[in-house]
């Protein structure tokens, strides 16, 4: 695996890397730090947990390697220390722009260090702790010096960010701790001077997926895009990223915004009435959904441009567009002079029509409503995320990416790179299980399925209850995940009465979820066992690690297919366009079968964990899926009925 990562290191191109959990796959940075020469490693993760395994990776070779610096940057919501309400990067931009306008205008009158400027600091006590103006954690981290160069004021980094900055890239820094190292700086100057002059940097997804945010980081490391080597940590997550980026909502509490906001402004702008007009005939578009019996489905954008241009001013929405945008600025400078940095209607409403627009001329964006109650949101949705990764692999000097459930391969090679040209090389890297055999048992249910068509059986509803039944006799913590939380009531309702261990159910509200999976997680400690029912893709099935005795088994009743409606139906059209038959898998079996993978990767965690892995549906056994598995797993599976399964269960040390 190091090999194949060094060599597209050196050689550059594309690696899809699919590696059992487990099995080190985030030393594959390593090969890349051999290979960069004078390039600079960057790796994108998804959540604090995997940066922090990334942490622990680099701490590792910095024993071997003393001269290793690296970085990471997290989103600034995580690292702000400024009060105030509204959108931190909205904030952060404004109040950086005043505080840059501040230092230099008395940097002019010979105030070169702002932190100790008596004027500055009056300012500073006069802040607004709601809606601050200027940031004294920014003004900390800057020094004013003349630039011959330039001719003029120019900020530099402070001597205090830059030793904090030195101690974060040389010593490493948790991410709990950055704020405390920064002692009254700006943790995201300090760390975005770290991050000049490292070798490898960790930073999440947004980061490098957001094409404006990647386009300012890579201005701020003076670095192009050829000289970085690319490393992304849980890979089967990307297009799901990509497209939630590129997809836009609007509902009527937007619109209601918008509408206020350019009333404000009918003195300031000209020709408002125009525009302001077109809000209630989105409105009345909207309203008229509401008669929907269908909580999900597509809506004719040509038919919406019609109705909302209709005896208006404009011939297209190109022109609203343009105008919205306009308006967009002013509304944004004007709240920014307040201290005000929340969102604004006018905004969201108008990347919605920009988005629109686009999906008149792109097959690949679907225009969506969403009707929750008496609730209708508007969404342009991106539906093919190949055409902007492979623009990200093209301009890179190489792309790694690694996951445990990158399974099939080629698949994942057509879902992100369809695109890519030919010049571009793509390689593929399954690593084998090396965890002992013997410490894993593979079932798979041969007469049980989530097929809607047997829903309503109540023999075969029964079956799955003695399928549960059953497992929740095997020793240790367990865990059942079901297709949605509707199936999950349904047959825990009926089953957790016969069950002797304590029941745990994935509430749909996060804030009750963490303290009942530390009571779950917690109990082998006292010497107790207890079963979670959970449902696949939710919180409790994906990115947790369940080491030891936390989770001794996991069950999936089912393939966990997204709602069959007309949306489905259109991307699978789409996606059968593109890729043929091919198209069917990428478009509903493959998002399920990741799901699968991912809640029964939640058992082995390391060669010495011990497990049960159970695919609770008929489905899996055929060859149309079977196939799509990892090697491993196709070797293992042992088909079984109910009677066998018990006896497999309780065969189970």
């Amino acid at each position: 695996m190091l090999k194949e990562a060094a060599i597209t290191a050196r050689e550059g191109g594309v690696l899809l890397i699919d590696a059992p959990t487990g099995s080190g796959k985030s030393s594959v940075v390593s090969a890349l730090l051999a290979e960069r020469g004078d390039r600079m490693v960057v790796v994108a993760v998804r959540t604090i947990s995997q940066l922090a395994t990334y942490i622990r990776e680099l701490d590792l070779i910095r024993k071997k390697q003393p001269g290793l610096k690296y970085s990471y940057l997290v989103g600034k919501g995580s690292l702000c220390p400024l009060g105030g309400i509204g959108d931190v990067y909205r904030k952060c931009e404004a109040v950086k722009a005043f505080s840059t306008s501040l230092i230099k205008e008395r940097a002019d009158k010979g105030s070169m260090d702002p932190s100790r400027d008596p004027y500055i600091i009056q300012q500073i006590k006069k802040n607004d702790p709601e809606h601050p103006l200027i940031c004294p954690y920014y003004i900390r981290s800057k020094t004013a010096i003349y630039s011959e160069k330039g001719g003029g004021i120019k900020l530099i980094p402070s001597e205090a960010c830059r030793r904090k900055a030195d101690i974060i890239s040389t010593k490493g820094v948790e991410p709990r701790q950055v704020e405390e190292v920064c002692e009254g700086l700006c943790p995201y100057e300090v760390m975005m001077q770290a991050s000049q002059h490292v070798d490898l940097l960790v930073l999440n997804y947004h980061h490098l997926l957001d094409d404006p945010i990647r386009e300012q980081l890579y201005l701020n490391l003076q670095r192009e895009p050829e000289e970085i080597l690319l490393l992304i940590d849980e890979a089967h997550n990307c297009g799901d990223v990509m497209q939630d980026i590129l997809s836009v909502t609007v509902d009527q509490q937007a619109l209601e915004a918008a509408e206020r906001e350019i009333g404000t402004l009918r003195k300031e702008i000209q020709n408002l009435d125009a525009v302001r007009h077109l809000i209630p005939r989105v409105n009345k578009f909207m309203d008229g959904l509401k008669r929907s019996m269908e909580t999900e489905d597509w809506f004719d954008p040509s038919i919406f441009a019609r109705m909302v241009l209709r005896e208006s001013f404009y011939t297209s929405l190109e022109e609203v567009v343009d105008q919205l945008m306009e308006v967009s600025d002013v509304v944004k400078e004007s709240n920014t002079k307040k201290g005000d940095y929340k969102s604004t209607g006018i905004e969201r409403l108008t990347q919605f029509l920009y988005r629109l627009n686009l999906s008149l001329h792109n097959p690949s964006y679907l225009t969506v409503y969403q009707k929750d109650q008496d609730k209708i949101t508007l969404k342009t949705q991106n539906i093919d995320p190949a055409p902007s990764l492979s623009v990200i692999a093209k301009e890179h000097h190489c792309m790694v990416l690694i996951s445990g459930t990158l399974t099939p391969l080629s698949s994942y090679q057509q879902l992100y790179f369809r695109t890519l040209t030919d010049n571009v090389p793509v390689r593929q890297f399954m690593l084998p299980n090396a965890f002992p055999r013997k410490n894993r048992l593979l079932l798979g249910a041969s007469d049980i399925t989530s097929a809607y068509s047997m829903r309503q059986n109540k023999e075969h509803s029964e079956r799955i209850i003695k399928y549960i039944l059953a497992f929740a006799a095997g020793p240790g913590n367990l865990a059942v995940y079901f297709p949605s939380y509707q199936v999950l009531e349904s047959v825990v309702r009926d089953a957790e009465i016969h069950i002797k261990k304590e029941v745990f159910i994935e509430p749909k509200e996060s804030a009750e979820a963490g303290a009942l999976l530390s009571r779950f997680m917690n109990l082998p400690k006292t010497k107790k066992s207890g079963i979670l029912f959970a449902v696949c893709g939710g919180k409790f099935s994906e990115g947790l690690d369940y080491r030891g005795e936390m989770l001794t088994g996991a069950m999936v009743i089912g393939l966990p297919l997204a709602p069959w409606n007309r949306v489905r139906q259109m991307i699978m059209d789409y996606y059968t366009q593109r890729y043929g038959e091919e198209g069917k898998f990428l478009a509903y079996t493959l998002p399920a079968l990741n799901k699968v993978q991912q809640a029964l990767g939640r058992v082995l965690r390391t060669p010495e964990d011990h497990g049960i892995l159970v695919f609770g549906e008929k489905r899996f056994l055929d060859d149309q899926i079977r196939t799509r598995l990892p090697d491993w797993m196709q070797e293992e599976l042992i088909p079984c009925t109910i009677d066998e399964f018990s006896k497999q269960i309780k065969g189970w040390r």
